[in-house]
């Protein structure tokens, strides 16, 4: 039966996980908690992103009723106030281009301060006090893979501000994709030369063994 708060989406590229144990980023207040997290990438067309919208439109009306388009235009103008975005927005500050699996793309980030539920690829959840088992699934998921999300969003009215937000609720893994980040590193073992002064690698094998004087059935070894 489905539940109208709730979102779900079907085989969303999993990006940034910290589903293993909760995680506070290190540019944090020291005031934040940590969080089990993770952003979804989706298609533009992804059925899931309308839905989200739609239910999103539907709560910023019941909060804020007549001020709901200004409030909405105020937060989609500020990206720290909301849990979704163009993949064009999400930039590595290193290369100053998306992030792999982000152009084209939007996403979704959610969060929680308690594990979200694992579900089993048979459909069963996993019981939470199973530490192991939790884990276990958790490990096999990994930036670039494929997942089914159940997604909660929230509406955010505090000291912080107002904004959009998304409860992290359940997950489980879909398909194997291609691992973000998992490039082979370039081969540069040409640019490098003998260090002056410096002695034969100690970690190079050592000199082959001579063969053992291994006899033929019957016969003695030589050095008897």
């Amino acid at each position: 039966m489905s539940t109208p708060e709730i979102i779900f989406a079907t085989n969303a590229v999993l990006s940034f996980p910290h589903l293993i144990e909760a995680h506070k980023s290190k540019i944090a207040a020291p005031t934040a908690v940590a969080k089990y997290s993770a952003d979804f990438i989706l298609p533009l067309d992804h059925p899931a992103l309308a839905q989200f919208m739609q239910r999103y439109t539907e709560m910023a009306q019941q909060k804020w009723a007549e001020h709901a388009g200004s409030v909405m235009q105020m937060i989609q103008s500020d990206r720290k106030l909301r849990c979704y975005g163009s993949g064009a927005e999400k930039v590595d500050k290193k290369t100053f281009k998306p992030y792999s699996g982000y152009e084209g793309n939007a996403f979704i980030s959610a969060s929680r301060e308690n594990a979200p539920q694992m579900i089993q690829a048979d459909g069963s959840p996993v019981d939470p006090s199973n530490t192991m088992a939790y884990q276990a699934l958790a490990r096999k998921m990994y930036g670039g893979c494929k997942v089914n999300v159940a997604l909660r969003p929230w509406i955010q009215e505090n000291t912080f501000g107002r904004g959009i937000r998304c409860d992290l609720v359940a997950i489980q893994f879909a398909a194997d994709g291609t691992p973000f980040g998992d490039s082979a590193p370039p081969d540069l073992t040409n640019m490098f030369g003998a260090v002056a002064g410096a002695t034969a690698n100690p970690f190079a094998p050592a000199a082959a063994m001579p063969a053992a004087p291994f006899a033929m059935p019957g016969q003695l070894p030589s050095f008897m």
